[in-house]
């Protein structure tokens, strides 16, 4: 990875949105954004694959 990317913090902040954006559509398919969340930080765009391949979660009320 280039230092002129790691210098500047772009990387991170990148990371970090994928990881808030996992959240939310964490959150619309009915499971944990929070855990999500922690799970994206570490996985980044394979935890946004996970996510969209798993499928909802439909509560019968």
């Amino acid at each position: 990875m280039s230092e002129a990317v790691l210098n500047n913090g772009s990387f991170f902040v990148g990371w970090g949105t994928l990881a808030l954006i996992n959240a939310g559509l964490a959150q619309g398919k009915g499971r944990g954004g929070l855990n999500w969340f922690l799970i994206s930080i570490l996985l980044g765009p394979l935890a946004t694959f996970i996510i969209v391949m798993l499928s909802d979660i439909r509560w019968n009320s």
